[in-house]
């Protein structure tokens, strides 16, 4: 079976029960997702950055996943949302404080323009938590839809995101 490159965007700001932290959390998350056929291939280290946009919430730990998976775009989405809601994952208002956040970055370079599946992430050029992670793994990657290359992205980041690596 056909198996698609992926990358995944992974984070959190709250901890979810049981776990104690949201770095906890998230890494518990990955190994969930081989469950639903989605195979890690490698991780970034993880960062801690600022809320985006910025607000009076606690800091968020992200990290980048390079994956393949031999499921569709759309049912690669609904897997990740099934493995957000495991770890208490509740969608009410965007951008909110998180226990797990898992966003579909990039399937095989696809371009997607459909309201339910956006492909690549649609903000993902605008956010250092997710380029700087990112860059770690595929520091060659180029953005499908614009052919921007990582590097590029990165230098033209909106100014005033905080982040750092984790020690």
């Amino acid at each position: 079976m056909q198996k698609t490159d992926i990358y995944l965007g992974i984070g959190a700001n709250l901890t979810p029960d049981g776990f104690n932290s949201p770095q906890a959390g998230c890494e518990a998350a990955l190994d969930g997702l081989s469950g639903y056929s989605i195979d890690i291939i490698k991780i970034s280290r993880w960062f801690e950055s600022a809320p985006v946009p910025v607000s009076d919430q606690p800091w968020f730990k992200n990290a980048v996943i390079h994956a393949t998976t031999s499921l569709n775009a759309a049912e690669t989405l609904t897997a990740l949302h099934k493995v957000e809601a495991q770890f208490g994952r509740q969608r009410r208002i965007r951008n909110e404080a998180r226990v797990l956040d898992i966003d579909l970055l990039d399937f095989g370079g696809m371009h997607s323009d459909d309201e339910s599946l956006l492909l690549p992430h649609p903000r993902m050029h605008q956010r250092a938590f997710v380029l700087l992670p990112l860059q770690d793994l595929a520091p060659d990657w180029v953005h499908p839809v614009t052919g921007d290359s990582i590097q590029s992205l990165i230098d033209t980041l909106p100014d005033g995101q905080i982040i750092r690596p984790v020690s």
